[in-house]
């Protein structure tokens, strides 16, 4: 595939479908109420096949947004070659700055515990530092009762703040240093000026590939409160999420993509209603339907979840699916976002950073 011309015809798509960040509208005074108690034994909706059907639309909308200005840069070709994929427990030379820590004998994880910097960060990139078990011959986390014959640091290159750069760098090489000195080991810290363009060419890929979908249900008629919004989206699967004002659809725990799973869908209201003393007393009359695309495996079908999800939700809310500015887009729409994402799946997949995996949720965090 021609990277630029996919490129191209995803920047299109994007500046069609709208950036989502608006305000809530206007509120009326009276909300509709949840009911006193929700029915016993209600049970999330799962995977089933009506979540995978592709729903059919009467005037329904979306928005696709994009990070770090990436619509300036869609037209741009990516130059240089992919880095081999470092197999290892969490560092990986795809995404981070490895430097190498030599031994001239075993130490015990006891002694490089005590000399572990105190935070992992370099600026606003995360750092790790690793040991090779002297047993097992595995790369690992200082464990106590271990030792280690060789150690190595990785910063990571890029995030969702940007590229590292030189201060960043600086500091990590300053933390390191101290550690080396801490545990007697010889540092290899490669050149800064390598690492920074690495960074940067990493980001630069980055902000072409890195896009959310998301769509606004806004009610038709009653305003809808609180706990009638959440007792409606917990029919559909969603549960409260971390952040006040916003309900996730959990992803399935993949052990392979390493952490946390982050959520299929997520559903967003006003913050502070969702703060208020008595949040049902704050009529909502929007709420936002999203995923973020690097974020979500395509195994997870995120796209069918997003249209029957947002199908679903208009019918049970009253509800209307607008994008910011309150304006439908035609059905035919959805078929050609769903077909910019298969092809946005595999650019990223052909730069080993699959939607989903370990180094792709790393990368756009």
């Amino acid at each position: 595939m021609n990277l630029t011309i996919a490129l191209s015809i995803l920047g299109a798509l994007l500046i069609v479908a709208l950036l989502f960040h608006g305000a809530w509208s206007a509120r009326r005074a009276t909300g509709r109420r949840a009911v006193e108690a929700a029915p016993a034994g209600m049970a999330p909706a799962g995977g089933g096949e009506s979540d995978r059907r592709e729903p059919s639309f009467d005037g329904a909308t979306a928005a696709a947004s994009t990070g770090r200005d990436a619509l300036d840069a869609v037209s741009m070709t990516i130059e240089g070659r992919p880095l081999r994929r470092r197999l290892a427990l969490r560092l990986d030379a795809l995404i981070d700055a490895i430097a190498p820590l030599r031994l001239e004998a075993p130490i015990s994880a006891e002694l490089a515990l005590t000399h572990l910097p105190p935070t992992r960060r370099a600026g606003s990139k995360p750092f790790m530092i690793e040991g090779l078990n002297a047993e097992t011959g595995e790369w690992e986390s200082p464990t106590p009762g271990q030792r280690y014959g060789e150690f190595q640091a990785g910063v990571q290159l890029a995030n969702r703040g940007g590229a590292l750069n030189e201060i960043e760098y600086s500091e990590f090489v300053q933390k390191i240093e101290r550690f080396a000195e801490g545990i007697g080991a010889t540092a290899e810290l490669p050149d800064m000026l390598d690492v920074v363009a690495r960074a940067r060419e990493l980001d630069t890929f980055a902000g072409q590939h890195d896009a959310q979908l998301a769509l606004q249900l806004r009610a038709r008629g009653v305003a809808w409160s609180v706990g009638y919004l959440q007792q409606q989206a917990a029919r559909h699967g969603f549960v409260a999420g971390v952040v006040p004002g916003r309900l996730i659809l959990p992803g399935t725990e993949d052990e392979a993509a390493g952490g946390a799973p982050p959520p299929v869908l997520s559903l967003a209201f006003d913050a502070q209603a969702a703060l208020l003393d008595d949040p049902n007393r704050a009529p909502l009359r929007s709420a936002a339907l999203a995923f973020d695309v690097p974020q979500t495996p395509a195994e997870a079908r995120p796209f069918e979840a997003w249209t029957a999800r947002a199908q679903a939700l208009a019918a049970d809310l009253d509800a209307d699916l607008v994008d910011d500015r309150g304006q439908p887009l035609a059905a035919a729409s959805f078929d050609a976002i769903g077909d910019e994402l298969e092809r946005l799946y595999t650019a990223l997949a052909q730069r080993d950073f699959a939607a989903g995996s370990a180094a792709a949720r790393r990368l756009f965090s």
